[in-house]
């Protein structure tokens, strides 16, 4: 697979809220806080955040944001022209912590590499869509500006998502650090603008939005779930590429400030953390309806030669049909039963196992490579979409 259609085939659904900036040498913490996440909830930017909402309120952004397009690569120079407490800042944030493991981190790359296609569906299709159903996160997306255009906004989610996932994202040539320091100004912007909505302030149960607490049920919505369903396919995966998949999550949290107290050292903990903080909310809400008719609705610019059916059932298939309940997607008996049988069958022949049923694997694969293009801007490389600190809200109706 060429280095464009992997862009294509990698995680879209990896947009993260952003919480406290820690000391990169702080040692883990022990297991039971991190598989409770007991007080996160309380847990913000206090570094970040006020450095953005300067910024905001003194008219600096349009200047940072066109200094930084340029800044890409790990070890690209800071941007020149920044203010002088923004460079401090990204002196300071802007490297690999202590604990980071380089070996694993390299296994993760491979291991990325070599199960594409799977993280591609699971993020998309799974973790994607189950955003829409997290109340909070589908209240802030909806409601920020990035809520008006979800291709856009989707196109940069994507850009996250790349650079997470290629190869040698954590290396000197890779963009992954670069790429979570601007991630986590956008939402520290956010968490200064969407307080000054009405609109979200009146459907809200959170003064400010994005807590840590916010910030691992997302986690846990990605890289568990996705762990999980590969495992609940047969999907081989050996220990160590398990630990690897981890810890470049745990490497990436990190970066994006969330307390090292609170990133779960093994899956077991990080199991238990999900089962405290995700599955118990998971409900709809009129923008999470709404946000979901969006994403699902970019099908209509793809010719994905299946129908809306099928994909309303693989949705239902990789989630749940209660999900597909909650978000209003039509049933289409046929579709499903296709997909529970030609998707099984579809990892068996991946996987070596099985060479029954070819000609649908044709079928699966078109589908995998057109829906690649769904959350892209217009089809372009994500290096092209620029993350970019906003200025607003979605703009009232």
């Amino acid at each position: 697979m060429d280095n464009l259609s992997r862009r294509r085939v990698l995680s879209l659904g990896a947009a993260l809220g952003l919480v406290t900036v820690m000391d990169s040498s702080k040692a883990w913490a022990s297991p039971s806080a991190a598989a409770t996440g007991t007080g996160a909830e309380y847990v913000w930017d206090s570094a970040a955040d006020p450095l953005v909402a300067s910024l905001i309120e003194n008219g600096q952004v349009a200047s940072v944001n066109s200094a930084m397009a340029t800044w890409v690569n790990n070890n690209d120079p800071l941007p020149s022209g920044l203010p002088a407490d923004l460079t401090t800042y990204l002196q300071g944030v802007n490297q690999l912590p202590s604990w980071a493991d380089p070996v694993k981190l390299a296994r993760a790359s491979d291991f990325n590499r070599r199960r594409d296609t799977y993280l591609f569906m699971l993020y998309g299709l799974g973790s994607g869509i189950m955003s829409t159903v997290i109340p909070r996160e589908a209240r802030s997306v909806y409601w920020s500006a990035g809520g008006a255009d979800m291709q856009n906004r989707a196109a940069k989610t994507f850009t996250f998502g790349y650079d997470l996932a290629q190869l040698g994202a954590f290396d000197p040539t890779g963009q992954f650090i670069v790429t979570a320091n601007k991630t986590r100004l956008v939402h520290a912007a956010v968490r200064h603008l969407l307080p000054q909505s009405p609109q979200w302030a009146a459907v809200t149960n959170e003064a400010v939005p994005i807590s840590a607490a916010d910030i691992l049920v997302t986690f846990h919505s990605l890289g568990t779930f996705v762990r999980r369903r590969m495992l609940d396919w047969g999907v081989p995966m050996p220990a160590a590429d398990q630990d690897a998949f981890l810890h470049s999550w745990q490497v990436a949290l990190h970066l994006l400030g969330v307390p090292d107290t609170y990133i779960p050292q093994t899956w077991a903990a990080a199991e238990a953390q999900s089962a405290q903080v995700l599955t118990p909310i998971l409900t709809s809400t009129p923008e999470g309806i709404e946000l979901a008719k969006d994403l699902l609705g970019l099908t209509a610019q793809i010719d994905l030669g299946v129908t809306r059916g099928f994909l309303n059932e693989f949705v239902r298939y990789v989630l749940s049909d209660q999900i597909g309940d909650w978000l209003g997607l039509t049933r289409d008996y046929a579709a499903a039963a296709l997909v529970r049988t030609a998707w099984p069958a579809y990892i068996m022949f991946r996987e070596g196992l099985s060479p029954i049923m070819p000609g649908t694997f044709y079928v699966m694969d078109q589908f995998i490579r057109a829906l690649a293009m769904l959350f892209l801007n217009k089809g372009t490389s994500p290096t092209t979409t620029l993350i970019t600190i906003p200025t607003g809200n979605r703009p009232a109706a």
